[in-house]
C-alpha cells in the first residue's frame, strides 16, 4: 500500500511551514463521524502552523531487519519519513479530525532518531505484541484440543462417527464464521481493549463446560457456542495491532503473531500428555480434564487482560497499568506521528467510532479487495485438511495415544520457522503475491505422493515424514492478512475488510472439514484428489491477482503522472473517490 505525494518535498531543506489545525469552533476537519477517505468536503480552513528546523530522514536509510544494520548504519540520523504532511498544499487535506483520540500528540514537525524508534518498537513489542500472542495462544488452545481429546477415545465414549467429528468442525467453523463480522461491528464500537477480554472471558465457560459432555447434541452446541463467542478475536486483534505499527511492521508482528498459535499447537501437545493421564481421576475421562483445565486457563489470560489492553497509543494510564502509563510524552509522539506519516488514512475515526450501514456496505462492495477473500477462501484448504486428520492419521499407522501427540510436534514447529522465513523474505524483497504462493508449490509434490501412494500401507515412519514435510509448509497467513490491511486504505474499509477476509478463510476451513469422508477411509484417495485439484488451481488464482493489481496501478499511474502539480492538489481538495479508489493510492502487490 501506498499513498503518492502529489508534490515533491526536499530532504535536507527544512519546510517553513506545516498545516495543523482547523478553524477554532470546527470539531473535525472530516466532518463529525465520516473516515477520513470519506470526507468530500475540501478542508482549507487553518488556524495554527508548525514550524519545523530539521531535515526529513532518507528512506533509503531505514534498515527494517537488525541484520541490515551494519557498520555504516547511523543510528543518531534522522528517522522521520518524508509525508503528505510535510507540505502546506497536501497536509491540510489529510489533517486528522479533531475527534480522532490522539489528536493531541499528532505534530507533523516533530523529528526522531532511528535509535529512539527501534528503541520504541522494541518497548511495543513487549508491551503490546508479546500480550496479544498470549491472548491468541489462549484462543488456539481452546479452538484446537478437540484434537488432542479424540486420540483418548472421545468419539468412541461420546457415540460419535467420523462424519459426526467432522460436523462439529463444521458447526464451529461455520459459527465462528458468521459471528466475524458482528463481533468486529461490536469491537469497534465499544472498542477491542474491551471487547476482547469479554470475548474471552465468555468463551473459557464453554470451554470449560466441555467437561460434562453427554454425547452429540451437547458436542454440537458446545462446538457452535465456542465458534460464535471466538469470533472476530482474530480481526479484532489486527485492528487493534494496527495503531501501534507500520505496514511492513504489523506484517512480521502477525508472522510473531501466527508462531504465537503454532506454539500453541506444540504446548498443548505436551499439556495433553499429562492431562489425558488423568483418566481415572474421579473416574474421569482424560479428555474431560483437558477442556476444564485449559478452559479455566483462559479465563485467568482473559481477566488479566482487562488490565494489559490499554485503547491506544496515548491512553495507557490507569490505577492498575500506572499513573504515567507506559509511554512517554515524547514516546508517544513518535508512535503517532510515524504510524500516521506512513498512513494518514490511520487518524479517519476514534477508536471508540461505530461503523454506519452505509460505511459497512461501502466496504463490503469494495470490490478490489475481492481478490484477496478469494485467496483467503481457497489458499489453506490443501493442507488444513491433513492437518485436521494428522492425530487420527498417525493413530491409525499404529502410534499410541501418547506418542500421536508428541508427533505432531516436528510439524508444527517446523512450519513455525517456515512461515517466519516465508514473511521475512516478502518484505524483504518487497513482493507479496508470488512470495505468497509459494506455499502452495510447497505442498503440490506431496500431495501428489498421497494420492498416488497409500501411505497406510507403507512404513509407518516413513508416512509419518511424508506427512510432517507436507504440514511444515511456509503459511502466507501473515503476508495476506497485512496485505489486506495495507489495501484497504481507510479505518473502516480495514475494519470489515478484516472481519470478511476472515470469514473466508474461516469458509475455507469448513470447506476442508468436509474433503475426507468416512466411505473414503482410511486411504482418503478421493479427497487427496481434490486437494490436489485445489492446489494447482490455487496457483492460477494469485497469477490472477497479481495480474489484477499491476492493471490497477497502472491505470491509476497514468492518470496521476498526467495531472500537474496544481492539477493534482485541485483533486486532493475536491476528490469524491474514497479509500483505495483514491488516484493518489497504489495497492501492494
Amino acid at each position: 500500500m501506498s499513498t503518492v505525494i502529489a508534490k515533491s518535498v526536499d530532504l535536507s531543506a527544512p519546510n517553513t511551514a506545516i498545516f495543523a489545525q482547523n478553524a477554532a469552533g470546527d470539531t473535525s476537519s472530516h466532518g463529525s463521524s465520516a473516515d477520513l477517505s470519506d470526507d468530500k468536503t475540501p478542508r482549507t480552513k487553518t488556524s495554527q502552523v508548525y514550524a519545523t528546523g530539521a531535515p526529513l530522514g532518507v528512506p533509503a536509510a531505514e534498515k527494517r531487519f537488525w541484520f541490515q544494520r551494519d557498520k555504516s548504519f547511523d543510528p543518531t540520523a534522522i528517522a522521520t519519513q518524508p509525508s503528505v504532511f510535510d507540505d502546506p498544499d497536501t497536509a491540510k487535506q489529510y489533517q486528522p479530525p479533531a475527534t480522532w483520540e490522539n489528536i493531541h500528540r499528532f505534530d507533523p514537525s516533530a523529528r526522531w532518531t532511528w535509535a529512539e524508534e527501534y528503541r520504541l518498537i522494541r518497548k511495543i513489542d513487549w508491551k503490546i505484541m508479546v500480550w496479544a500472542c498470549i491472548m491468541f495462544m489462549a484462543l488456539e488452545l481452546d479452538r484446537a484440543n478437540l484434537q488432542q481429546a479424540v486420540t483418548d477415545n472421545f468419539l468412541k465414549e461420546l457415540h460419535l462417527t467420523t462424519n459426526d467429528f467432522n460436523l462439529g468442525n463444521t458447526v464451529f467453523k461455520l459459527s465462528f464464521l458468521c459471528a466475524e463480522l458482528p463481533s468486529q461491528l461490536v469491537s469497534k464500537w465499544i472498542g477491542p481493549d474491551r471487547w476482547i477480554p469479554a470475548q474471552m472471558v465468555l468463551w473459557s465457560i464453554v470451554a470449560s463446560c466441555q467437561f460434562w459432555l453427554d454425547g452429540r447434541k451437547s458436542f454440537l452446541v458446545c462446538r457452535s457456542l465456542l465458534g460464535i463467542i471466538q469470533g472476530g478475536f482474530i480481526p479484532d486483534i489486527i485492528l487493534y495491532l494496527s495503531y501501534f505499527y507500520k505496514h511492513h511492521e504489523l506484517s512480521l508482528r502477525l508472522g510473531f503473531f501466527w508462531t504465537a498459535m503454532s506454539i500453541s499447537d506444540v504446548l498443548a501437545a505436551f499439556l495433553a500428555f499429562g492431562l489425558l493421564h488423568m483418566r481415572g481421576i474421579h473416574h474421569y475421562s482424560g479428555w474431560r480434564w483437558l477442556f476444564l483445565i485449559e478452559g479455566l486457563l483462559t479465563l485467568v489470560i482473559g481477566l488479566v487482560s482487562f488490565v494489559l489492553m490499554p485503547p491506544s497509543p496515548t491512553q495507557t494510564a490507569s490505577t492498575l497499568r500506572g499513573k504515567k502509563g507506559w509511554f512517554t510524552e515524547r514516546e508517544e509522539v513518535i508512535i503517532i506521528n510515524r504510524v500516521i506519516r506512513e498512513d494518514p488514512t490511520k487518524s479517519g475515526m476514534h477508536n471508540r467510532q461505530p461503523i454506519t450501514p452505509k460505511l459497512l456496505w461501502k466496504s463490503m462492495s469494495d470490490y478490489d479487495l475481492w481478490p484477496l477473500y478469494i485467496i483467503g477462501l481457497m489458499f489453506q484448504i490443501p493442507e488444513t485438511t491433513p492437518t485436521q486428520y494428522l492425530t487420527q492419521t498417525l493413530k491409525g499407522l499404529g502410534f499410541d495415544t501418547f506418542k500421536t501427540n508428541l508427533l505432531v510436534i516436528p510439524s508444527t514447529v517446523a512450519h513455525m520457522f517456515t512461515m517466519m522465513a516465508l514473511t521475512y523474505f516478502a518484505e524483504i524483497v518487497g513482493e507479496l503475491t508470488f512470495t505468497s504462493m509459494f506455499g502452495q508449490v510447497w505442498a503440490l509434490p506431496f500431495l501428489v505422493y498421497i494420492y498416488k501412494v497409500d501411505i497406510t500401507k507403507i512404513n509407518k515412519w516413513s508416512a509419518f515424514g511424508i506427512m510432517s514435510a507436507l504440514l511444515s509448509f511456509p503459511s502466507s497467513h501473515p503476508i495476506q492478512v497485512a496485505w489486506n490491511s495495507r489495501n484497504s486504505n481507510a479505518v473502516r474499509s480495514r475494519t470489515v475488510s478484516a472481519a470478511l477476509y476472515n470469514m473466508f478463510v474461516q469458509a475455507s476451513g469448513i470447506i476442508a472439514s468436509n474433503v475426507y469422508r468416512a466411505d473414503d477411509a482410511p486411504r482418503y484417495k478421493r479427497g487427496n484428489r481434490v486437494l490436489l485439484s485445489l492446489c494447482i488451481t490455487n496457483i492460477g488464482i494469485y497469477t490472477l491477482t497479481k495480474v489484477y493489481y499491476v492493471w490497477r496501478n497502472k491505470s491509476r499511474a497514468a492518470k496521476w503522472d498526467a495531472m500537474s502539480e496544481d492539477e493534482r492538489l485541485e483533486y486532493l481538495a475536491t476528490t469524491k473517490d474514497e479509500g483505495n479508489k483514491r488516484l493518489d493510492f497504489r495497492f501492494a502487490h
